[in-house]
C-alpha cells in the first residue's frame, strides 16, 4: 500500500510540475517580450513542415533552435510516411495547400527504438504492423544490409535509409507533384539527428521539383 501510495503521489507532483512549468514558461516569456503571445494568437506562417519521429528527446524546435510558430509538425513511431497514413497526409496536404511551407524535413535519429525493433524478429504488438513499413526499407535495401555485420552500424544505416525512403514517399504524393506542377516553391529533405552529439546531419537527399522522381510515381495533373 504504500509503495502504491508513493507511486500515486510520484505522479501528482509530475502532473502539478507540468502545470507549474508552464506558469513559470509563460512569466520567463513575458518578462523577457510581452507581446510573444498577442502575434502567436494572430496566426502561423511556419516555413517549415518536420516529419519527425515521437521520441521524447527529439522535439523539433528545441534542437532547431527555433521558436514556437517558426515549424509545423507531424510525429510517429520512426518518422514513418506512407501514403495510406490519413493522419499524416491531411497535416502535409493543410501545411502545403495552405500554410504553404517551403520546406519538408524528414528527420530520423539514431538509436531510433522503432527501427531497432524493425530489425529483429521478436513480436512487440500492434506496433508490428507499423514496423513492416521499415522492414520494407530492409526488404529494398537488403543487398546493402546484408553486408553491414556490426549491428550499431547496422542500426544507424537503417535509421538514414529509413529517413531517405520516407522522403521520398513524400516527393511521390500527389499533394507535393502537384504544388510543383503549379510552381510552387517547396523543397523536401531527409536529415537525421544524433542524440550523442545533438548534432543534426543532412543526409544530401533533397528534392525541389518532380524531375528525379521515378517515372513510376510521376503523375500528370
Amino acid at each position: 500500500m504504500c509503495a502504491k501510495l508513493e507511486q500515486q503521489q510520484a505522479h501528482q507532483i509530475t502532473y502539478e510540475g507540468l502545470l507549474k512549468g508552464n506558469k513559470d514558461w509563460v512569466a520567463a516569456t513575458l518578462k523577457e517580450d510581452p507581446q510573444f503571445f498577442d502575434r502567436l494568437s494572430a496566426g502561423q506562417a511556419p516555413p517549415v513542415l518536420w516529419i519527425g519521429c515521437s521520441d521524447s528527446r527529439v522535439p523539433a524546435n528545441q534542437i532547431t533552435n527555433t521558436m514556437p510558430g517558426d515549424i509545423f509538425v507531424h510525429r510517429n513511431i520512426a518518422n514513418v510516411v506512407t501514403h495510406t497514413d490519413m493522419n499524416l497526409l491531411s497535416v502535409l496536404d493543410y501545411s502545403v495547400n495552405v500554410l504553404k511551407i517551403k520546406h519538408i524535413i524528414v528527420c530520423g535519429h539514431y538509436g531510433c527504438g522503432g527501427v531497432n525493433a524493425a530489425l529483429g524478429d521478436k513480436q512487440v504488438g500492434l506496433i508490428d504492423n507499423w514496423l513492416r513499413n521499415i522492414k520494407d526499407v530492409i526488404r529494398m535495401h537488403e543487398r546493402e544490409m546484408s553486408t553491414i555485420k556490426d549491428p550499431q552500424k547496422r542500426s544507424d544505416r537503417l535509421v538514414e535509409l529509413n529517413a531517405i525512403e520516407s522522403a521520398a514517399n513524400v516527393m511521390s504524393t500527389s499533394i507535393v507533384q502537384n504544388a510543383w506542377a503549379s510552381g510552387q516553391e517547396l523543397s523536401v529533405h531527409a536529415w537525421v539527428y544524433s542524440l550523442k552529439t545533438g548534432l543534426i546531419t543532412d543526409l544530401q537527399v533533397s528534392a525541389s521539383n518532380s524531375d528525379e522522381l521515378s517515372p513510376v510515381f510521376k503523375m500528370k495533373a
